[in-house]
């Protein structure tokens, strides 16, 4: 069912009591297993010409998987992971058709200037948006727009082109170079409030992340998590893997003022394999519930990991593996999880677990309302003739990540390293 602008409420702008049918490291409506034999038919129409299972590559164990999409007009090849083969399976699977959806956006678009848009329709808070450190944004430069809904109030808004479609193909759309093009807050579900709920809590991440990154070193320590204290068995699962196969674990609750629970988390072998040197790599998490943003990071750290290994993915450079060859980032991180005491404690991040996916969302809308934010804009990708509920979602205000090229620090990183200098 789609987001419809016309709508008042968020409560009414989607629809309402969708029950979470699956819970094992995740929540959704359907097991992985049922997304799996209701997309893969899909498969030959969006181009996807496989399923890799890559896991054994690795000595972990945490299955993951690798997506083919080879005419793709951004990235070729997605990821999956999860506590199940089949889990990974659906997680690769998902990601490589919202991207198709990305990249074929047939929407209704306007070509305006910000200036000539603003007094006919309701526009975002460009103000807000992420900015590239090369910019050619001003109020009257011409570009594409995209009407979305702002689920803070249940009405439309329209917004940049640029911040919705995935399609990097040259030249590049009419008006192109304002804003960061990425694939932040691009999901996809078995139902429209799964797809919004997790393309929110991606935004959200990145913007945790990003401040986590801000505040520095020291301020990072003092959120260090004790593995010890995690009891949720999906976690337990995964940590006792990495145990067995020798990598050193570490993870922090990155939970910003928002309060909706993120940890990021970071792997290296516990000893350095001078025949099999692998880099460092990290995953990230967030959900309202504490133990599914936990298992995201756990989880995504192995993904990324074995990314490196199998080399397949088109937007991994050199340095990846020089950084790998050369161990310094390595020993770094080996002698900061040796030092470094975990001081928090799983159950002390902040968690909530509702009826249904609405009531999710419905929360996370509310923790960033109480942070001052009032514009959540979701737009609706999902082509009717696939059947497969896609979203894009911008928050205005919220960090994107600062890894991205040409990243702007906007207001709120600004203010944790302000604070971070106070200190």
């Amino acid at each position: 069912m789609p987001l419809r602008p016309a709508r008042r409420t968020p409560e009414a702008a989607l629809p309402s009591g969708t029950l979470k049918h699956f819970r094992h490291g995740t929540h959704r409506v359907v097991t992985p297993t049922e997304t799996l034999e209701r997309v893969r038919r899909l498969m030959p129409v969006l181009g996807i010409t496989r399923i890799a299972n890559v896991t054994g590559l690795d000595t972990i164990g945490i299955p993951v998987v690798m997506v083919a999409r080879p005419n793709a007009r951004s990235l070729a090849v997605s990821q999956g992971k999860g506590l199940t083969l089949d889990a990974a399976r659906a997680s690769g699977l998902m990601e490589s058709v919202e991207g198709y959806h990305a990249e074929h956006v047939s929407l209704p678009l306007k070509l305006a200037t910000y200036n000539e848009l603003r007094f006919r329709e309701a526009v975002v808070d460009v103000a807000g948006l992420p900015r590239l450190s090369v910019s050619l944004f001003h109020e009257n430069w011409r570009m594409l727009w995209v009407e979305g809904v702002n689920l803070m109030q249940g009405s439309p808004l329209w917004l940049p082109f640029d911040l919705v479609h995935t399609d990097y193909t040259l030249p590049l759309p009419t008006g192109s170079g304002a804003f960061l093009m990425s694939s932040n807050g691009l999901a996809s579900g078995n139902h429209v409030v799964e797809a919004t709920l997790h393309g929110l809590c991606e935004v959200v991440e990145r913007d945790a992340t990003t401040l986590w990154h801000a505040r520095g070193e020291r301020a990072q320590a003092r959120t260090r998590l004790d593995l010890d204290s995690v009891d949720d068995a999906g976690c337990r699962e995964a940590l006792e893997k990495y145990a067995r196969a020798g990598i050193a674990v570490g993870a922090w609750e990155t939970t910003s003022d928002v309060g909706v629970p993120a940890f990021t988390c970071s792997i290296i072998d516990r000893e350095p394999e001078a025949f099999r040197p692998v880099a460092v790599a990290s995953g990230m998490g967030c959900h309202p519930s504490r133990e599914v943003a936990l298992l995201r990071a756990l989880t995504e750290a192995a993904q990324s990991r074995l990314t490196r290994i199998s080399g397949a993915r088109d937007d991994l450079h050199r340095k990846a593996y020089e950084s790998a060859r050369d161990g310094v980032a390595a020993d770094r991180l080996r002698t900061r999880l040796r030092e470094e005491p975990a001081v928090r404690r799983f159950n002390d991040a902040p968690s909530y677990d509702g009826a249904t996916l609405e009531d999710d969302l419905a929360w996370v809308l509310g923790r960033l309302g109480a942070v001052g934010v009032s514009q959540v804009v979701a737009v609706d990708l999902t082509k009717p003739e696939l059947g497969v509920p896609v979203v894009r979602v911008v928050v205005p205000g919220l960090e994107p990540t600062h890894e991205a090229p040409g990243y702007m620090p906007g207001a709120r990183a600004q203010r944790a390293m302000r604070e971070r200098e106070e200190s």
